[in-house]
């Protein structure tokens, strides 16, 4: 009976494919995770941007003297945040509400805003709805006793 001995490997029997391995699992692995990272870096920038477009749009809605200008006014200040933050304002829908009559001293004015965030490296949906995820907020701001 012939007995067999294991030597140990030769650095020629240890050649192996190390490079290619480390580069595939490095993409299945670090793919994913930097896309999640951009996704979300993009639903919290829409956070941001629907909480400072509200209450910026409430803020200017207050100190105007007309209800056509405040109306006007508070949509713009809405719109110039949410551009500010790399979003397409047109998709955003901007909603003023007033408990009793709007711009008399003492009543309170409420702006709502939603905004539809699609995923990185996805095509946009046509309104919000058609979005992965809508984000909102409201701010509410009471117009000033003394004017």
């Amino acid at each position: 009976m012939r007995c067999f001995h294991a030597s140990p490997p030769t650095a020629e029997q240890e050649r192996g494919s190390a490079v290619v391995e480390f580069v595939f699992l490095g993409l299945v692995l670090l793919v994913p995770v930097i896309y999640f990272v951009l996704t979300i870096g993009r639903l919290q920038a829409g956070s941001f941007a629907v909480v400072g477009a509200a209450d910026q749009a409430a803020k200017i809605y207050v100190t105007e003297e007309s209800l056509p200008e405040a109306t006007s006014q508070a949509h713009q200040a809405a719109i110039l945040v949410l551009n500010d933050f790399g979003f397409d304002a047109s998709e955003a829908e901007i909603e003023v509400n007033c408990n009793g009559e709007c711009l008399t001293p003492g009543s309170g004015v409420t702006v709502g805003v939603r905004l539809g965030i699609n995923l990185p490296f996805m095509p946009p949906g046509h309104s919000v709805d058609d979005s992965v995820v809508v984000v909102d907020s409201s701010a509410t701001q009471l117009v000033e006793r003394f004017r």
